[in-house]
């Protein structure tokens, strides 16, 4: 996968920290302008500020992907800012609580099920669809979900956390859907998986930086325009779900 020197416009939603900040400031130093999406007003700005001190062309933009009218919000005003949207990294994510079996399959909670699948699959898709028209302006459209490789159905990869590893089992799924209904434009769409990164989403116990995290959605992000479409990669090529 041979990358493009792109420019334009990149949102990644969960921008404000751990890998998200790590993609948004790849792509910034390749230099997009990146919109960094997040709920917190206070840690937005922030890693807005960090982003410029850094030389990033970087703006804020207020997401809570759990929420219709935030995300219409958040369309809107990069409609305003921008006009356009190259490139949509979905990364905004939960693993959703864990004590007292609330993800053992045998004790499931349906509630943790839910608000997990709330943020990590009807999430993206609110995110997705609200930003499409967006997309389509651009002249190579790009979309990186942040998956896992704990939704592989063939790795069976991780601890059992029933409501995490399912939803990311369905992410790769609706990103196959996204690319199969979108084969015919120029909007390319892919699944990423930045491994077992050390933030505070793994309470730092991960082996890999959230600089390493970030390489493979950057990759993706960067595409040319025969790349591939409705894949599931990580750093060492297509991962078998």
């Amino acid at each position: 996968m041979e990358l493009v020197d792109n420019r334009g416009t990149a949102l990644v939603t969960g921008a404000n920290k751990g890998i998200g900040f790590a993609i948004a400031r790849d792509l910034g130093k390749r230099g997009f302008t990146v919109a960094v999406g997040a709920r917190d007003d206070v840690r937005r700005e922030e890693a807005v500020g960090r982003l410029r001190a850094e030389g990033v062309d970087a703006f804020g933009v207020a997401l809570d992907v759990t929420s219709d009218e935030s995300v219409a919000a958040a369309a809107e005003f990069l409609e305003q800012q921008a006009g356009r949207l190259d490139v949509l990294v979905n990364n905004a994510g939960i693993a959703g609580r864990t004590e007292g079996g609330a993800q053992d399959p045998t004790t499931l909670d349906l509630d943790v099920l839910r608000t997990v699948l709330g943020t990590n699959v009807f999430g993206v898709v609110r995110v997705t669809n609200a930003m499409l028209p967006l997309l389509r302006r651009a002249a190579s459209p790009r979309v990186v979900n942040m998956s896992s490789n704990m939704g592989s159905l063939t790795l069976q990869t991780g601890p059992v956390l029933a409501a995490y590893a399912p939803s990311k089992s369905m992410l790769n799924s609706i990103t196959a859907q996204y690319a199969r209904r979108l084969a015919d434009t120029a909007v390319i769409v892919n699944a990423a998986c930045p491994g077992y990164v050390a933030t505070d989403f793994t309470g730092f116990a991960g082996s890999r930086t959230a600089e390493q995290g970030a390489a493979i959605a950057v990759r993706l992000a960067t595409l040319p325009d025969d790349g591939p479409r409705g894949g599931f990669f990580d750093d060492e090529g297509a991962i078998a779900w």
